[in-house]
This record gives structure tokens, sequence and C-alpha cells, in this order.
């Protein structure tokens, strides 16, 4: 108990433990920005090696460009699926400056609708993708198989989706919450 300062005690409130489901998001999103660390830190640090070996040693390695190019989709992929968690993605937005305040929120849940459905056809697009990579046995640099690398395109889009739909729910569910 702690005491109000006029002699009133106010009762501590401690918080409620957190869901299981709220511990799983919490672990996913940190695996998220872990991998996009990994993948950012390799990539600056394979960039380097390369750049230091060129110039002072008039060598290199060999599969590093690749790996680098790689990595630059992974890091453009991971940050996206990031970014997405709190709708925080670049947007070009002139329609709903324009449009009256109770109809931003109808705007903006056919706009995360419409996200929805590209990153969703993206992922599917890019799982075909990985099943053709897969099938023909390509490699990508080394003797690393061209799929394994790609597998972040329909992972890294289905997520985003997943994510914009639920977005879309709850800012629907805001809407009419507000409305009445």
């Amino acid at each position: 108990m702690q005491s109000t300062g006029a002699n009133t005690p106010k009762a501590e409130i401690s918080p409620s433990p957190p869901s299981s489901e709220n511990r799983l998001v919490q672990w996913l999103h940190r695996l998220e920005d872990g991998l996009l660390i990994i993948a950012l830190m390799s990539m600056i640090g394979m960039a380097v090696l390369q750049i230091v070996l060129r110039t002072l040693f008039h060598t290199g390695i060999i599969w590093a460009d690749g790996f680098v190019r790689l990595l630059v989709l992974w890091v453009g992929l991971l940050g996206a699926v990031s970014a997405s968690r709190n709708d925080s993605h670049i947007r070009i937005d002139l329609v709903s400056r324009y449009l009256p305040e109770r109809w931003k929120t109808g705007g903006g849940v056919l706009i995360k609708l419409a996200t929805a459905v590209i990153c969703a056809a993206t992922a599917w697009f890019g799982a075909r993708f990985i099943l053709v990579e897969f099938h023909y046995k390509s490699l990508a640099f080394a003797a690393v198989p061209s799929w394994i690398c790609e597998i972040i395109i329909p992972l890294g889009f289905a997520v985003i989706a997943l994510r914009y739909v639920v977005l879309a729910v709850n800012q629907f569910k805001d809407f009419f919450r507000i409305s009445s």
C-alpha cells in the first residue's frame, strides 16, 4: 500500500503475467530483430573484408559478392517484416489527407487489406519460385542451393500479409468502437 499524501492509502496494482501468446509474439519479434542484426552485420563485415582483401592483398573471396547481394535481399525483407509490426512502412498516401476524418478509418482498413492481398500474392508466387529453384537444384554461391537463400521471399511476404490482415481487423474493430 502506498500513501497518496492525504493519508489515503492507495493499493498497488501488480501487472498480470504476460500470456503465453504475448510471450510467443515477443519471442518472435526478438527472433526477427536478431536475424536482422546478424544479416546486417554479416553484410557489412563481408563487404569490408572484401575491400580490405582487394585493396591490401589483391585477392578476395570468390563467393563474397554473391553472398553480400543475398544479404541485401534478407536485410530488406527482414526490415520490411519488422516495419510491418506497427504499420511503420513508407507510404504514399495522398487520398487520406483529403478524406473527412470519419472516412479515414475505412480508407485505412481498405489500404491495409489491399497491402495484405498484394503481399499474400507475392508470397504465393515467391513460394512457386522457390519450388522451381528446388526442382532445378540451382546454386546461389559456393555450394549453397538458391532456394535456401531465397526462402525469405515467400516467408517475409507471408508474415507481412498476415500482419496487415491483423492490423486491418483491429482498425475495423476500433472504427465500430469509436462509432458506438
